[in-house]
């Protein structure tokens, strides 16, 4: 029997075969239709906050690959725009923005003008995908974006957003709370405009030591993940907590997310062991995809017979690299799929 949603059904608790396929970062600077679309934007922010440009650069690898979830392009640090920071990117540099000293250099409340144009992005996207893809939101977990705001930068081991969680904890929950707060309803305001799931990206989660990480990331995502289930109490919610290592299983567990997204360095025996407490998604080295060949092949073989069986959504452990030849993708999807 077919299922209209593999991905959806996936990370609603399905064994769903073949196994649902997406790569985080699918749309960016590996494929030359978006670098040409990066050309005409202008600026990042200008094709992250044009809606016919971010819908059209969501759809992309969606048209070339079909893999089975589309992720809406914009970026995490939109939040902090929103919420009063001014935010640069420069080419080759990421993100810039002024240091946060403290809760009150955030606004109160996100500016809607700002957000507007990714829920309209969302809509066109919508509006264009087939009915077996599953359309994904997203938002950087409240810890990354403020270690972001609070350094001003990510070219740093985010020294001042770390320090500032030894020595005025209390400071940087405030910041957290304003930030969890904003991300939560950016979050259902994707899911009113159609997307179907939504996924918390706390990339530098695995910065901190265990009792920064249950206060910094779990709860933050605890107090996310029930706002938006009392608005979309069906809406799957995949949880990324980079680097966790053995806080997953509690981050999991706690959060109250749907499913758990883990990353490259988390050995398959956990990771199986991780599926008994719901969907697991990932976990291929990015640059095992960049190698391509017989690596490619066995890491997703065993990937495939220690995590297929259970609800699974096979993705990668972080975002696919610029380098990642078009050939080495299309080879993965057919590997996922069953193909020769």
């Amino acid at each position: 029997m077919s299922v209209p949603k593999p991905l959806l059904a996936a990370l609603q608790g399905q064994s769903i075969r073949p196994t649902p396929l997406w790569l985080m970062r699918q749309a960016g600077r590996y494929l030359p239709e978006y670098r040409q679309l990066r050309e005409r934007a202008g600026g990042f922010l200008d094709l992250c906050l044009t809606p016919d440009l971010a819908a059209e650069a969501t759809l992309q690898p969606i048209r070339r690959f079909g893999f089975d979830g589309a992720i809406l392009f914009s970026d995490i640090l939109i939040i902090a725009k929103a919420l009063g920071r001014a935010l640069v990117f420069r080419d080759g540099d990421g993100p810039s923005l002024p240091p946060l000293a403290a809760v009150d250099g955030l606004a109160m409340q996100p500016d809607a003008s700002v957000l507007a144009p990714v829920y309209a992005a969302v809509r066109k996207v919508k509006a264009s995908l087939s009915t077996v893809t599953t359309l994904l939101g997203f938002a950087g977990g409240p810890w990354t974006v403020a270690a972001y705001v609070i350094d001003g930068s990510g070219r740093t081991q985010f020294t001042k957003a770390r320090a500032l969680a030894s020595e005025n904890p209390a400071a940087l929950e405030a910041i957290i709370t304003r930030l969890s707060d904003a991300t939560a309803a950016h979050l259902i305001a994707q899911l009113d405009a159609g997307a179907d799931a939504v996924q918390i990206f706390d990339s530098w989660a695995g910065l901190l030591p265990p009792e920064q990480f249950r206060r910094f990331v779990i709860a933050p995502t605890q107090r996310i993940v029930a706002a938006i289930h009392a608005r979309h109490p069906r809406a799957p919610i995949i949880g990324f907590p980079r680097n966790a290592g053995a806080l997953y299983e509690a981050y999991f567990v706690e959060t109250g997310v749907n499913a758990l997204c883990i990353d490259q360095n988390v050995p398959l025996t956990q990771a199986h062991a991780l599926q008994a407490r719901g969907p697991v998604q990932g976990n291929l080295d990015p640059t095992v995809l960049v190698a391509g060949g017989a690596a490619l092949d066995r890491a997703v073989a065993d990937i495939l017979a220690t995590l297929g069986q259970r609800p699974f959504v096979f993705n990668l452990g972080h975002g696919i690299l610029p380098e990642t030849p078009l050939a080495h993708v299309e080879r993965l999807v057919r590997l996922v799929r069953g193909g020769p």
